[in-house]
C-alpha cells in the first residue's frame, strides 16, 4: 500500500515528531511526500527524511490553486501500488488502521475513516462537538481517504480550484460510478492544530458548507431561532434546544465504539460548536457575496461540486486528462 503525504509548512515546528512518524510509517507501506514548502524547509526536510521515504515537489505541469489537491494529484501518480492513503500531516495511523484501510479498499474505491483528536486541548475539544453531530447525523470528514490508483486516475483526479477538497474527491468517486464505506469504527488519531490555526479555520470550516445546502441552512438558522426564543422571552426553549444537541452528540459518541476514543465531556461542546458555526455560516454567505474564501493569494469561490455537475464534467473529460477540470468552465 502507499500513503500519500501532500504538505506545506511555514515552519519546522513538530520536525521531529513528524520525523518520527514517518520513520515508523516507511516500515509498513511506501510513503510519498509531497512537498510544496519553502526551498529552505523542503531542503531541511530532505536532509531529515534522506532513505526514509520518496520526497518530491509537486509536480510543476500541474495547475490549480489548492495546493493539497496539487499534491495529491503528483503523489498518486507517483504511488506503486493499487491501494492508496492520502493523509494531512497531522494525520497518525497505527498498523491495525492501515490493515482495516486496506482491506476495505479490497471491495471499495474509497474509504472515509473518522479522526480523533488526541491529546485533547480546549479547541480540539470544541470541534469534538462537530464531530459528534456529524457522526450520529451520516458521519464525519476527517483528514484523511484512502481510495484505489486504478479508479482515481481513470478518473482524471479531481477539481484543484475547490476549497473542500475531500468532499469533492468523494463525490468526484461517486459521480465516476465508484463505491465508498464511511466506517464509523475505524479511528485514526489526529494531532491538534494550534490555537491560531483553529481560530482562522472557523469562518473557513463554515464555508465549507456552501456546497451543503442543507447544512449551510441549518446553520443560517441558528442565530434568528435563538434570537426569536429571547424576544420571546422563553428562555427554556434555548435551554431544550441545548439538551437536545447534547443528546444528539452522545449518539455520535456512542456509535461504533465511540465512546472509546471520545470523552463523555466532550458531547457538552456541541451546542457551543452549533452557536459558533451559527454565525459563522454568516459570515461565509459574506466572503461568498464578495467572490469566496482567501486562499495561497486568491480566493476560492467553490467549495466542492454537486455530484450532478460532477457527473457533466466526466462526460465531456478529456482521456488521459489527470487534472479533470484545468480547461473546463465552472
Amino acid at each position: 500500500m502507499a500513503y500519500v503525504l501532500p504538505l506545506r509548512a511555514a515552519d519546522d515546528h513538530g520536525l521531529d515528531e513528524l520525523t518520527g512518524y514517518l520513520r515508523e510509517l516507511s516500515g509498513w507501506v511506501d510513503v510519498v511526500v509531497v512537498d510544496g514548502s519553502s526551498p529552505e524547509l523542503f531542503a531541511r526536510h530532505a536532509a531529515a527524511w534522506d532513505g526514509l521515504v520518496r520526497h518530491v515537489p509537486p509536480d510543476p505541469a500541474l495547475r490549480g490553486r489548492n495546493g493539497k489537491v496539487l499534491g495529491v494529484l503528483t503523489g498518486v501518480a507517483l504511488a506503486r501500488h493499487e491501494h492508496v492513503v492520502i493523509a494531512d500531516d497531522d494525520v497518525r495511523y497505527d498498523l491495525p488502521g492501515l490493515r482495516a484501510v486496506h482491506g476495505l479498499l479490497d471491495r471499495v474505491d474509497l474509504v472515509r475513516p473518522q479522526n480523533h483528536f488526541d491529546p485533547l486541548p480546549w479547541h480540539a475539544w470544541w470541534d469534538t462537538g462537530r464531530t459528534l453531530l456529524a457522526r450520529a447525523l451520516g458521519g464525519d470528514w476527517p483528514g484523511t481517504l484512502a481510495v484505489r490508483r486504478g479508479t482515481f486516475l481513470a478518473m482524471g483526479g479531481y477539481d484543484p480550484d475547490v476549497l473542500f477538497e475531500n468532499l469533492e474527491l468523494h463525490r468526484t468517486v461517486r459521480a465516476y460510478g465508484g463505491s465508498a464505506a464511511t466506517p464509523a469504527w475505524l479511528y485514526v488519531r489526529r494531532l491538534p492544530p494550534t490555537t491560531a490555526h483553529f481560530l482562522g479555520q472557523r469562518v473557513r470550516q463554515a464555508y465549507d458548507e456552501t456546497a451543503r445546502p442543507a447544512w449551510l441552512l441549518a446553520g443560517l438558522a441558528v442565530l434568528p431561532a435563538t434570537a426569536a426564543a429571547l424576544a420571546a422571552r422563553r428562555p427554556g426553549l434555548l435551554l431544550k434546544a441545548g439538551l437536545v444537541t447534547v443528546a444528539v452528540a452522545e449518539l455520535g459518541r456512542r456509535r461504533a465504539g465511540g465512546a472509546r476514543v471520545f470523552p463523555a465531556h466532550t458531547t457538552l461542546a456541541a451546542p457551543a460548536w452549533v452557536l459558533e458555526r451559527g454565525l459563522c455560516a454568516w459570515l461565509a454567505v459574506g466572503r461568498r457575496l464578495r467572490g469566496g474564501v482567501p486562499y495561497a493569494g486568491a480566493r476560492l469561490g467553490v467549495a466542492a461540486h454537486s455530484t450532478g455537475a460532477l457527473r457533466r464534467r466526466l462526460a465531456r473529460r478529456r482521456p488521459d486528462d489527470l487534472v479533470l477540470w484545468v480547461d473546463a468552465a465552472t
